[in-house]
């Protein structure tokens, strides 16, 4: 068997360094070897034109690419830099695809050498140096074809890297939705991701509110106060809803779409910028997604495209997944809410049957009703009605007692402030408006609100929109106004304490609500509802009520109204020692002074002061009784013919008497 030759490559004669084209080839093996290992073509070309002048002897070596103008950009470059550079040069070289080779006046000899067409990012090769020679030209194609190629490999390779890092960050991203409280973090470590991996100054989700026909910017990242709003219909992301696709753009200034507007209220300039739509899953179109500015030479590509929009069916999920969750939560809130309280318009008058249906017909709209009323009668109660029996109940309810905020505090309590507003603003804070969003704002005391208050109230509410205190974002609000009042607003008006205007804008539908004295037959009805309330919470037997202490209970004036009745019962139900309610469990409760203008003078005498205490007694239960005489008789337990004949005896008119 002949015996077999074995030759390694450093043995061959062409790639030995003492051949000629040893050396070069060697270099071309070099260059495709670093280039599968670059970290980034900034750094593979940086040591590549290195070696490349040291291989061609030149002093400059250059990769450039022809950009609009037309004009010649560099991408990177070693040695010591030139002027007066060759630009005719460089493109008879690309229009030929030849390489070329001229000498200056100065005797500098510069070289154009082209790369292949679709090199990623550049077009030529450029040296300069002090001759010129066959050796040059063949060396120079040869390196720029190489050149080339791992320009290809480098880009393919950092393309490979930037997709598996794209779908780490998409999976991360995935990974935390279900564990997410809040769309405003979740949303800006989307927007900080897109930027990432975009290379680029900034990005920002725009979510489209159809109903206002505008997008707010969340995060609007680089903005001051991160908060930007914009009519939907303008500028690249306008386009982008209206059309439903994506827009790439290499200029933003000399784009016609383009709204230079934001530019020029922040101080900053954009460039390029890429804009994709968001869509929810069932593929509606809900916002945009941008991305401004991308660093370095080349534009957003296609692939940025998809990277952008990946990333916003993401952003689209945990919105969707938030909302539903915040509307499962807020429903809970609600409802746990109205529980707690125990919500209801309890009485059978004719007033409280009237309310009842007003009510009902009111919940549906989004008028803004005034409700007013002694303190006590239920302002607050009707208030909570008229929300959750509308369609705003799965929305915040939010209360304001207008008395208790001096001038200095409510415009920051109303519209919520800016960090560093004041010198107690450490952080933003929402106002009660934003709080109260799509949902009901309900102002207490609405008649104790300085003129200054009442102006800036009137404006927020023609006008739809607040200013936080220390901000210029105007923020679009949609509240319905509840407000209610125990002063006389009328009066008021009249002697200039409270704006004409803003009555009229409050009292758009006026509810009188009218005092538990004027509704006796609400009494024991409200007192049994309460008794059975507080009985539960104090873990007892429900309390039952003596008829003495029902008795007692209607022959009270009651002028705390409601409230005082309810706050009776709580302590009835804590601290009465047996199981029915006597009328002298009742009379330390009460006040002691609460019937002491319709006791009897002194001096009258034991008969007089008796016929006059049963006359006033008998007139105020058939007060209690709305007129209804035989009603009193049953409360007296009286038959009729006998209250009538105790009336006679009385001398009281209202029987045919002559008192």
């Amino acid at each position: 068997m002949a015996a077999t030759e074995w030759t390694t490559a450093s043995e061959t004669s062409f790639l030995s360094p003492s051949s000629a084209s040893g050396p070069l080839l060697q270099l071309t093996g070099k260059l495709l070897a670093d280039a599968l290992h670059a970290g980034s073509t900034q750094a593979f070309l940086k040591s590549a034109l290195a070696d490349i002048g040291s291989e061609l002897a030149v002093q400059w070596t250059s990769v450039i690419r022809r950009v609009s103008g037309p004009a010649w950009e560099v991408l990177a470059e070693h040695g010591q830099s030139v002027s007066n550079r060759p630009a005719i040069l460089w493109e008879d070289a690309v229009d030929r695809e030849a390489a070329g080779v001229m000498r200056s006046e100065q005797g500098r000899v510069f070289g154009a050498f082209p790369l292949s067409r679709g090199t990623p990012g550049a077009h030529v090769l450029a040296t300069a140096g002090r001759h010129a020679d066959r050796e040059l030209v063949d060396g120079g194609i040869l390196l720029a074809r190489t050149l080339s190629q791992c320009l290809e490999l480098t880009d393919h390779e950092q393309r490979s890297r930037r997709q598996l890092d794209r779908l780490k960050s998409t999976l991360e991203i995935a990974s935390r939705l279900s564990q997410a409280e809040d769309a405003a973090p979740l949303l800006e470590l989307i927007a900080q991701e897109a930027t990432r991996l975009l290379n680029c100054d900034r990005s920002s989700i725009f979510l489209w509110n159809r109903e206002r026909n505008e997008v707010e910017a969340r995060p609007a990242l680089g903005i001051r106060g991160a908060s930007l709003r914009l009519p939907a219909g303008e500028g690249i992301v306008g386009e982008t809803l209206k059309t439903g696709r994506a827009i790439l753009v290499e200029d933003a200034y000399d784009d016609p779409r383009f709204n230079q507007e934001v530019d020029r209220r922040n101080g900053y300039r954009t460039r390029s910028l890429i804009c994709v739509p968001l869509r929810d899953p069932d593929g509606r179109v809900i916002g945009a997604f941008q991305g401004i500015n991308r660093h370095g030479v080349q534009p957003f590509t296609a692939e940025d495209e998809e990277c952008l929009t990946l990333l916003g069916i993401q952003a689209a999920v945990a919105l969707r997944h938030l909302q539903q969750k915040d509307v499962l939560h807020r429903s809970h809130s609600q409802l746990a809410e109205r529980a707690t309280k125990g919500i209801a318009i309890v009485g059978e008058s004719a007033a409280m049957t009237a309310l009842r249906d007003t009510i009902r017909r009111l919940s549906s709209t989004d008028l803004p009703v005034l409700v007013l009323g002694e303190s006590g009668t239920g302002k607050e109660v009707v208030a909570q009605s008229l929300h959750y029996e509308g369609n705003r109940a799965g929305c915040p309810f939010v209360a304001v007692n207008c008395a208790a905020l001096t001038e200095s505090l409510l415009e920051s309590e109303l519209f919520g402030h800016e960090r560093g507003a004041f010198t107690d603003a450490r952080e933003m804070r929402q106002g009660k408006f934003e709080l109260a969003d799509g949902g009901t704002l309900f102002l207490d005391e609405i008649g104790d609100m300085s003129p200054g208050g009442q102006a800036k109230l009137l404006r927020v509410l023609e006008q739809k929109v607040i200013t936080r205190v220390g901000g210029s974002q105007q923020i679009p609000v949609d509240v319905r106004i509840v407000a209610a009042t125990n002063a006389n607003l009328s009066e008021a008006v009249r002697a200039r304490r409270f704006r004409e205007d803003l009555y009229y804008r409050l009292g758009v539908v006026t509810l009188d609500l009218p005092p538990l004295r004027e509704r006796p037959e609400d009494i024991l009805l409200l007192a049994e509802f309460f008794l059975k309330k507080f009985s539960l919470q104090a873990r007892r037997q429900v309390l039952q009520l003596s008829p003495d202490a029902r008795r007692r209970l209607q022959a009270h004036p009651w002028p705390g109204n409601v409230r005082e009745l309810r706050n009776l019962m709580e302590r009835l139900a804590f601290l009465c020692a047996r199981e029915r309610v006597e009328a002298d469990d009742l009379a330390f409760m009460l006040s002691p002074d609460s019937d002491s203008g319709s006791l009897p003078a002194l001096d009258l005498g034991l008969e007089n002061a008796t016929r006059v205490f049963q006359r006033d007694y008998i007139r105020r239960v058939i007060r209690h009784a709305g007129g209804n005489v035989t009603g009193a008789a049953e409360t007296l337990q009286l038959h009729r013919s006998n209250l009538y004949r105790k009336m006679k005896q009385l001398d009281m008119t209202e029987a045919g008497g002559t008192e």
